[in-house]
């Protein structure tokens, strides 16, 4: 299954990719539950995110940076998972930034994902999607804050 959300930020792409810190992950962090971040070592090919989740219920999740690269009209970089909460069996997040002038970017968050069964994959898609609709305004006011 695959869910892309577009956004629209204040920023030169390149100023927006680089804030792709612990500070941003921190400010993404979901509404509801409790979640600990265990490590954050980047964005680049390499890094770690390892996040505990405490409620609903206790589970973890840990992603490694399979990939980034910039060019003259986009950064990004993809972390895939590696040890997934129940029901997910995969996942594989593409941080993306365009460029659309001088000033404002477009941050892509395309996100694929599977569940351990089609019905799960199914009944994933509208909690995936209300866990990173919300990134959409926390994106604007971080980069408004930010400029």
């Amino acid at each position: 299954m695959n869910l892309i959300l577009k956004t629209k930020v204040n920023g030169n792409y390149k100023d927006v990719m680089s804030a792709f810190d612990r500070d941003l992950f921190e400010a993404l962090k979901p509404p509801f539950g409790e979640m600990e971040i265990i490590e954050f070592s980047g964005s680049k090919k390499g890094d770690k995110v390892h996040i505990q989740f405490q409620r609903p219920i206790a589970t973890e999740w840990i992603s490694l940076i399979v990939e980034d690269d910039l060019t003259d009209q986009r950064a990004w970089f993809i972390d895939e998972g590696v040890v997934l909460p129940w029901p997910l069996a995969s996942w594989t997040h593409r941080h993306i930034v365009e460029k659309i002038d001088d000033t404002n970017s477009r941050i892509i968050d395309d996100i694929s994902f599977t569940g351990k069964n089609v019905l799960l994959t199914v009944l994933l898609y509208p909690a995936i999607f209300l866990g990173f609709y919300p990134r959409k305004k926390i994106y604007q006011a971080y980069f408004k804050e930010n400029e």
